[in-house]
């Protein structure tokens, strides 16, 4: 799909949303304040934000205001092909503010919008103007190297998969936590950890399911549950893969016939049983 660019002014009542295209908002005149996630900060003339898709953000505006919005679908030509290196704008919220050569060019961009292209040719300049905004956006941050570089915190990681084992964990769940794109989070996840960030919440649940059949008397339906799984027959067959054993087997003594196996990277044996929502 390709890019749209508009104008549009900020009503001065806060809003908050979330959508699944990324997101470029450019004060042109006035100002607005914008809360991405938790990180938020005040957006005066000719300065910007970055919003990228799924992320959860507040917004208003401030007395007479003028904003220019890029909305950015994953699949537009401004982000693919030639351009797709221009996604890891997108991989945290950003805040940034125009220099001058930048100025000039949204003023080109402005005259450009005003010419009023018929429908085809506007949409195919539209994202020609995009490229050239956000390739030379991301010339200018010269910091995002170190934001996609940076390793992802796997204890953060850890401990939310363990306070939310019950529930269904997805990978914008995890990838969120670490202000990522979901292709970007699982792209990187895997490089650092060697798996999938399926792969590694199921590892995690067996683990806890495991800890908790040596360590409690908890039915197995019920440690089933607490661990994210439908039932006792998918706890069963999915600890039957992984450790050789049924968990009735595990419980009746025989765990000294099964390689003993490390918990995952950052996860503290569990001491009680967990206490979570069913799914």
């Amino acid at each position: 799909m390709p890019c749209t660019i508009r104008k549009i002014p900020l009503d001065s009542a806060t809003h908050h949303h979330a959508h699944d295209f990324h997101q470029i908002v450019i004060t042109l005149c006035g100002s607005s304040e914008f809360e991405i996630e938790g990180l938020g900060g005040r957006i005066n003339a000719f300065s910007g934000c970055i919003v990228p898709a799924n992320h959860e953000h507040y917004y208003a505006g401030h007395g007479h205001n003028r904003q220019l919005i890029l909305d950015l679908p994953e699949d537009a030509p401004a982000l693919t092909g030639e351009h797709r290196e221009l996604v890891a704008l997108f991989d945290a919220p950003r805040f940034f503010a125009l220099d001058t050569p930048l100025r000039h060019y949204l003023a080109f961009m402005e005259s450009e919008l005003a010419q009023g292209f018929d429908t085809s040719i506007t949409s195919f300049q539209q994202d020609r103007l995009a490229a050239t905004l956000l390739g030379s956006l991301k010339a200018r941050l010269g910091n995002i190297t170190s934001v996609c570089q940076r390793r992802i915190d796997i204890t953060q990681i850890d401990r939310f998969i363990r306070h939310h084992l019950a529930d269904t964990l997805r990978v914008a769940d995890l990838a969120k936590l670490a202000y990522l794109s979901e292709a970007h989070f699982s792209e990187r996840f895997r490089a650092q950890t060697g798996l999938s960030p399926w792969q590694y919440v199921k590892r995690q649940r067996l683990h806890a399911a495991r800890q908790l059949i040596l360590q409690s008397r908890l039915p197995l339906t019920d440690i089933a549950i607490q661990t994210g799984f439908a039932n006792q027959s998918a706890l069963s067959h999915a600890f039957r893969r992984s450790y050789g054993v049924s968990p009735r087997t595990l419980r009746q003594g025989a765990s000294a016939t099964i390689t003993p196996v490390s918990p995952p990277r950052g996860q503290s044996p569990l001491t009680s049983p967990m206490h979570a929502t069913k799914v």
